[in-house]
């Protein structure tokens, strides 16, 4: 059979188009199934026994009732389960969080550590044993109580240095004309993704199959590989839809004790997380202290920055939440000192959650900010505008494109901030008092080194394969798009395939970095299958196959500061008699590369600025610090943005081209949340004459922080 390559005069690009999803039908429809639904011929379910102490020591497990009920073929613990290989540094470059390394030993760490497993015939049979489970515990005394002034606070680097500095921060802040000094909160925030973890493990001929729900089937296979002491070429990890991830699914507690229970049965086992075990056992963000000081000469130019975070990590597994990042690439200063703190307590482990630092670094950066231009007399913008840097602030690279301020003037613009009256307290109607604010964000645009499997099949058609994963971010579609242009083909024509460890290594779906790790990988195998395809005049029956690999080509990028940038903007009306906040508008303009998609890209940034009104006025998970535990785990007591508290927001993007990047794409999963939580605490001091440095602002914090009737003068809340 003999094919040819659509010319440049028939060509026609379909990156920068907005085209709905390639499985958005199966989706609306019920067609597409989560790993939760996937049918399997004598399937077993396991349900997790978790622990109801907050530290301490298990002295028995009463096993021989449980085992007695109908429907129970086992129940493990660490009186029973496999040994495990948890000394390894994983594919994160950090060991494996001992809470997937299920019941190895007897210590409980925490409220909600898994003591056990009970495998049934059915959920309910499960549901029902583990629930009658009788595990007794020596306990002992715990310490859950995050603190800044905590004694056993250190610094700690986690994938950045823990602490940088530069200059005499003390005389700079002590010369300069207006300074800040304040201590801003974050509280615990948790996924909350629409699908909660699911995994089902099962061997066939001699071969480990785990169908899963996560960011990454290749990261997900070598962490089971390495730590079940199997070869990689024998485990395979398929994830094809995921419903939501943020983060959360990596390696957890249900894929691991599937694979125990389907090992130690020989049939496969399903292991669901309920959305209560989520709160223990999928990570969550931590809470944060940070404390920031900015000292500025008179026009504003910052002459000092200092930013501190300090956040919780759990006794067993060190995990930094780097707030203070964020304060690394946007402003510079001539004393500048950046520290991440971490403190361990008896608590689960935090894990990354969208924009990793940045989120929660960017709401005390921002809001310190602010801060300075009120007590300057500066216009917020211009005091940003003012700061920005030449070159990295710490690192000293130059930037591969920073356009903040195109993205802080055309937000303007169209926000019409040059009508805002810059006193605070000012404007009202009827019962609510009115106000806006803004605030500047920024993101890293890495790439990590990837793999992909390009096919050009006998029927003129192509088949791309790729270990990417969909999170819901519409990744499925971009690699089409992507694709098809690298091919100099229509979309109609490729067919991506997505979700299979058994395609090869390649970047998990995380970090604002997926899509341009994968597009980079499938545009190098698009371009030798065609360099193949100029020099052939047929395609035998099975194809012609080309596999690229970026390791190289990612170690010979120019060393530069990649980032997204954005400016978000907020309106809002605050009622001071009841201390209801609505948000009546939201903003954002990015400077975020070349977008693929407009649709899905829109999406992702609306997603993440809705995330950023939760994070500001709802998202909070308190624990009892006299049991560890959380007070109502579960959608009902862990409040969330819903419709009513969204307002109609904007989003929009600006010219970002970087010359000496071959993709081009810097990824907009996570830039849209950062600074969108600042945006509306500053709209909330612009409307009330109030600074609400914790997080989130209830309602009773406005009426303490305001009182009833006009605007207050408290300076913090």
């Amino acid at each position: 059979m003999t094919t040819t390559t659509p010319g440049p005069s028939v060509f026609r690009g379909a990156v920068g188009t907005a085209r709905t999803r390639i499985e958005g039908r199966e989706k609306v429809t019920g067609a597409a199934r989560y790993a939760g639904e996937i049918p399997f011929a004598d399937l077993a379910h396991g349900w997790l026994v978790l622990s109801t102490v907050t530290r301490g020591r298990i002295l028995d497990v009463e096993t021989a009732p449980v085992l007695a009920m109908p429907g129970v073929l086992t129940v493990l613990h660490h009186g029973n389960a496999p040994r495990l290989n948890v000394d390894y540094v994983g594919m994160l470059g950090t060991p494996p969080d001992p809470t997937c390394a299920v019941f190895q030993n007897d210590r409980v760490p925490f409220a909600g550590w898994p003591v056990a497993l009970v495998v049934a015939e059915t959920p309910e049979e499960a549901r029902e044993a583990a629930e009658a489970l009788v595990v007794t515990y020596d306990s002992e005394p715990h310490d859950t109580a995050l603190h800044p002034d905590h004694p056993g606070a250190y610094a700690a680097a986690g994938r950045m240095p823990a602490e940088t500095e530069k200059g005499d921060l003390e005389a700079q802040l002590a010369a300069s004309a207006f300074v800040v000094d304040a201590e801003y909160t974050t509280p615990e925030e948790q996924h909350s993704m629409m699908e909660p973890h699911a995994a089902t493990a099962r061997w066939e001929g001699g071969r480990l199959e785990v169908v899963d729900s996560n960011q990454g089937a290749g990261w997900v296979q070598g962490e089971l590989a390495t730590m079940f002491a199997l070869d990689a070429s024998s485990v395979r990890v398929r994830s094809e839809h995921i419903g939501g991830g943020f983060g959360s699914k990596g390696l957890r507690a249900h894929q691991v004790s599937a694979v125990m229970a389907a090992t130690a049965l020989n049939r496969p086992v399903r292991v669901v997380l309920t959305r209560r075990q989520t709160f223990s056992l999928g990570g969550y963000r931590s809470p944060t202290t940070q404390r920031v000081r900015l000292g500025a000469a008179p026009d504003g130019r910052l002459l000092a920055l200092e930013h501190r975070s300090l956040n919780q990590t759990s006794t067993v597994y060190e995990f930094v939440e780097p707030s203070a990042g964020v304060a690394r690439v946007l402003y510079d200063a001539d004393a500048h000192r950046t520290a991440n703190h971490v403190v361990r307590l008896d608590v689960p482990s935090p894990t990354w959650m969208r924009a990793p630092g940045e989120a929660p670094g960017s709401f005390a950066i921002e809001a310190a900010l602010d801060e300075l231009a009120e007590r300057g007399g500066i216009d917020p913008i211009e005091l940003r505008l003012r700061n920005e840097p030449d070159v990295g602030p710490v690192s000293g690279l130059p930037f591969a494109g920073n356009n903040l301020a195109a993205c802080f003037h055309e937000g303007a613009r169209r926000f019409g901030w040059a009508d805002r009256d810059p006193r605070p307290g000012i404007r009202r109607e009827g019962r609510w008092l009115l106000g806006t604010g803004t605030a500047a964000a920024s993101f890293g645009a890495g790439a990590a080194p990837s793999t992909a499997l390009v096919t050009a099949e006998a029927d003129g058609s192509f088949t791309v394969r790729i270990t990417a994963a969909d999170i819901g971010t519409g990744a499925r579609t971009a690699l089409t798009l992507i694709a098809a242009d690298a091919l100099e083909t229509a979309p109609e024509q490729v067919r991506v395939r997505i979700g299979d460890s058994d395609f090869g290594p390649a970047m998990i779906a995380g970090g604002s970095m997926g899509t341009r790790s994968w597009a980079w990988a499938v545009t190098a195998a698009a371009a030798e299958l065609r360099e193949r395809l100029a020099m052939t005049t047929s395609i035998p029956p099975e194809g012609i196959t080309v596999r690229s690999d970026t390791t190289e080509a990612l170690g010979a990028l120019t060393r530069k500061e990649r980032h997204s940038f954005g400016a978000q903007f907020a309106e809002v009306a605050v009622d001071t008699g009841t201390g209801e906040i609505r948000v009546r508008r939201m903003l954002g303009v990015f400077a975020a590369g070349r977008i693929v998609n407009p649709l899905t890209a829109r999406n992702q940034l609306v997603g993440g600025m809705t995330w950023g009104i939760s994070m500001a006025l709802h998202e909070e998970a308190v624990r009892d610090r006299n049991t560890g535990g959380h007070y109502a785990p579960d959608l009902a007591g862990y409040h969330v943005a819903t419709h009513a508290d969204t307002p109609a927001i904007e989003v929009d993007w600006v010219e970002d081209h970087d010359p000496d990047d071959p993709v081009g794409i810097k990824g907009v999963g996570e830039i849209g949340i950062v600074g969108a939580a600042a945006a509306v605490a500053n709209a909330v001091w612009h409307a009330t004459g109030v600074r609400h440095r914790n997080l989130p602002i209830r309602p009773d914090r406005v009426l303490a922080a305001t009182g009833p009737g006009p605007a207050g003068g408290a300076v913090d809340a």
